[in-house]
């Protein structure tokens, strides 16, 4: 079954006190913009003083897009990037974050949802409150690489590359995995 995003938005929308589908309004408080509604037990939430740094680089070091990866880093890239976190009570049972410059452009990175919590459409509602969020409506170009959710992705808009030729990269092997083949 496909989820409409509008159907989230509008509620997204109403809950920061503005009309939709206008997006990049000022909110009178830091924690209007960050609080998403709840989604069953579970709350999808943007305030970063209740993402757990630990909960998340034990999960982000085990995955298969960042073996390894020393906390300090994961850190650095949190701070540095607009981060979601879903959480049942206090516990942090999944993350998401995307790199933007909230005008034309946005890279989601390691998304996840704690083995336990899956099948509850959980990712879905994840990527509907991505997309919902304020500072990421309207950009010109949202990317992401997966090896294994193609199919999820598919049902929010995102497509193969169209032309992939144009796109270039440098990749350099962290520092971490210097004796590992990169992927």
């Amino acid at each position: 079954m496909r989820y409409r995003a509008n159907r989230f938005c509008n509620l997204t929308y109403m809950s920061f006190g503005i009309p939709a589908p206008h997006a990049r309004h000022a909110f009178a408080r830091l924690s209007d913009a960050a609080r998403i509604p709840r989604v069953n037990t579970y709350d999808i939430s943007t305030d970063p003083s209740r993402l757990q740094l630990a909960a998340i680089h034990a999960t982000l070091t085990r995955s298969y897009w960042s073996p390894g990866v020393p906390e300090d880093v994961v850190a650095r890239a949190i701070a540095n990037s607009l981060c979601f976190g879903i959480y049942l009570g206090d516990a942090q049972v999944g993350f998401a974050r995307v790199v933007t410059d909230k005008a034309s452009f946005a890279y989601l990175a390691d998304v996840y949802v704690l083995e336990g919590h899956r099948r509850q459409g959980l990712s879905k509602r994840l990527v509907e409150a991505i997309q919902a969020h304020p500072d990421l409506r309207g950009l010109r170009r949202f990317m992401l690489a997966t090896k294994d959710a193609h199919g999820l992705y598919a049902q929010f808009g995102f497509r193969p590359v169209a032309a992939p030729e144009r796109l270039m990269e440098i990749r350099t092997p962290p520092a971490w995995l210097k004796d590992s083949p990169t992927s």
